[in-house]
């Protein structure tokens, strides 16, 4: 692999222990990961490619922990547009169990390209639906094709309405035959060493799609196998609601009886969680993937953030589907994420390096990589994204503070991505692939699900 240097940076925000901000900085790396970070004059080794980001803040590549990818095929559905969750859910049923092998494979390719584009260099997806032969392995092709850290979590949904879930019961699946897919695609893809470019988790989709029994199982096959379990979590009154009448328990006491707790756990959304399921998730060093987005559009609430960090409950930020935000820019759930912790009146809520931090080091850490991605460090992978402060949306901010702009101002999309030492982003556009023909047959597909 070519050696790379990145060079006279407006300011490198490495996010590392010491919160160092280097300006004029940059990076070298070497077979993918960080030899080197400081002041670009200090940088003399030769390289076989050299990136003047003059005009650029240089920060960690943003880390996604949640998304269901193949969801951007139904962005802005019209009976879904005003409904809280289990009415965007009902709505989107039909048109997702019309879902196929192509339809994973190519709207993986658009939700993952579009969070490139914001910067983002690693990102989980949650798939729980499998209809009409569809499979992990679709996904995992796409994430593959253009570079991206991926890890993909083989979800579930087993309770049909039949049996009190929400989901019609043409799209779950068999208990056993998911537990066996479940060891298939571990067996088959998980690659745990450092650095690597894909893992694989198991994540039953919520309590009400799921059983009990599953939810232990799926736990104890995870553990047996090392890799990590993620579930949704307590995302507004209704699931609150739903455990207590079915269960008799609030949702982070349900998670924990399950055995869905621990440091190789995190839970996507946690809007409802009250003071005694945050400590019971700080002490455990459960994790928490916040979707701000998501849950001001599916009107779900604000997740209690400020008190989750403070408790030290591990928090990294999600995209969640794009049908559910509508939108794929990890950035912009930076900035929403510090808006969201300041609108009850406490300016001080959220700064916007936090939020950065959340984006970034929080997000490794939840998915279990804070030795390797997350901050710009050497013996860390090379996964950077560049801004450029030249843009109209950061006019006047880069003589202030450039590093809290990407957060207060724009979004903006990233000028440059590097992942594990390749650039996949250049100049604005993605290198990977021929992306107005993609959005093409992206919006082929699209027509023909909702045509039915």
């Amino acid at each position: 692999m070519p050696t790379l240097l990145v060079k006279n940076a407006l300011v490198v925000a490495t996010m590392d222990d010491r919160g160092r901000e280097i300006a004029g900085g940059g990076l070298l790396a070497r077979d993918g990961v960080i030899e080197a970070v400081g002041p670009s004059a200090d940088l003399t080794q030769q390289a076989d490619i050299v990136l003047d980001l003059a005009g650029h803040v240089v920060i960690p590549g943003l880390v996604n922990t949640h998304h269901h990818l193949f969801q951007s095929l139904t962005r802005v559905v019209p009976a879904g547009q005003d409904a809280r969750l289990f009415g965007w859910l009902t709505a989107c049923y039909p048109i997702w169990q019309r879902l196929g092998p192509e339809h994973i494979r190519v709207s993986a390719m658009t939700g993952l390209a579009e969070m490139m584009l914001s910067g983002c260099t690693t990102s989980s997806d949650h798939l729980y639906l499998f209809p009409n032969g569809a499979r992990l392995e679709d996904e995992i092709e796409a994430a593959s094709d253009l570079g991206i850290r991926f890890h993909a979590m083989r979800g579930s949904m087993s309770m049909g309405r039949s049996k009190g879930g929400l989901p019609p019961d043409s799209l779950v699946e068999d208990e056993d035959f998911i537990l066996r897919d479940s060891r298939r695609v571990i067996e088959a893809w998980h690659d745990a060493k450092a650095f690597s470019m894909l893992q694989v988790g198991l994540a039953p989709c919520t309590p009400f799609t799921v059983s009990e029994d599953l939810m232990r199982e799926t736990a104890a096959l995870a553990r047996s196998y090392r890799v990590r379990l993620h579930t949704h979590t307590a995302e507004n009154g209704e699931d609150v609601a739903y455990c207590r009448e079915r269960f008799g328990l609030r949702p982070a006491e349900y998670v924990e009886r399950l055995g869905w707790t621990g440091a190789d756990t995190w839970h996507a959304h946690c809007v409802e969680l009250d003071d005694a399921e945050i400590g019971r998730f700080a002490a455990s060093r459960t994790g928490v993937a916040h979707c701000p987005c998501s849950n001001m559009r599916l009107a779900s609430g604000i997740a209690p953030i400020r008190r989750m960090l403070d408790r030290g409950v591990p928090i990294g930020l999600g995209v969640d589907g794009s049908a559910s935000t509508d939108s794929g820019h990890l950035l912009n759930e930076a900035r929403q994420a510090m808006l969201l912790q300041r609108v009850g009146g406490d300016p001080k809520g959220l700064s916007g390096r936090e939020a950065l931090r959340l984006a970034t080091r929080g997000g490794a850490e939840v998915l279990g990589r804070a030795a390797e991605i997350g901050q710009l460090t050497p013996g860390y992978a090379a996964d950077f994204a560049a801004y450029d402060m030249g843009t109209i949306e950061m006019a006047g901010a880069a003589q202030f503070d450039p590093v809290a702009a990407l957060v207060f101002c724009g979004p903006v999309k990233a000028s440059c991505v590097g992942i594990n030492g390749r650039i996949v982003v250049e100049r604005g556009h993605l290198a990977t692939i021929d992306l107005p023909r993609h959005i093409e047959h992206h919006n082929r597909l699209a027509r023909d699900l909702a045509n039915g």
